[in-house]
C-alpha cells in the first residue's frame, strides 16, 4: 500500500536573497602592519597586494571592509580575527554590519 500526500504550495511564496554582512576591521595602535597583513592573507584570503592596501586603508582611515559574506561566514571571519589577534597578543577588532 502506497501512501500518497498532496500539499498545497503558496504560489505567492516570496524568495528573496540572503542578507550579506560586511566584515571590518578596526585600527587600532598596537596590532602591527605586518601582522594585519597575515590576517588578510590568512583569514580573508587577499593577496600580498590586497592586503597591503586594505592594512593602509585601515591605518589611514580607522577602519576598512575585508569581505562581504553570509552572516555565518562574515560572524566565522570575525571569531577567527579575534582568536588570533588574541593569541599574538593584539588588540585587533573586526565587526559586522548589515550590508
Amino acid at each position: 500500500m502506497a501512501n500518497e500526500l498532496e500539499i498545497e504550495l503558496d504560489s505567492n511564496l516570496e524568495v528573496s536573497e540572503p542578507k550579506k554582512y560586511k566584515v571590518i576591521l578596526l585600527n587600532d595602535d598596537y596590532s602591527t602592519m605586518d601582522f594585519v597583513i597575515d590576517v588578510l592573507t590568512n583569514i580573508f584570503r587577499k593577496s600580498v597586494d590586497e592586503a597591503t592596501q586594505i592594512m593602509l586603508n585601515i591605518h589611514n582611515k580607522g577602519r576598512e571592509v575585508c569581505g562581504i559574506y553570509s552572516h555565518e561566514i562574515a560572524a566565522t571571519k570575525v571569531a577567527q580575527v579575534k582568536t588570533q589577534a588574541r593569541e599574538k597578543g593584539f588588540p585587533l577588532k573586526a565587526i559586522m554590519e548589515e550590508e
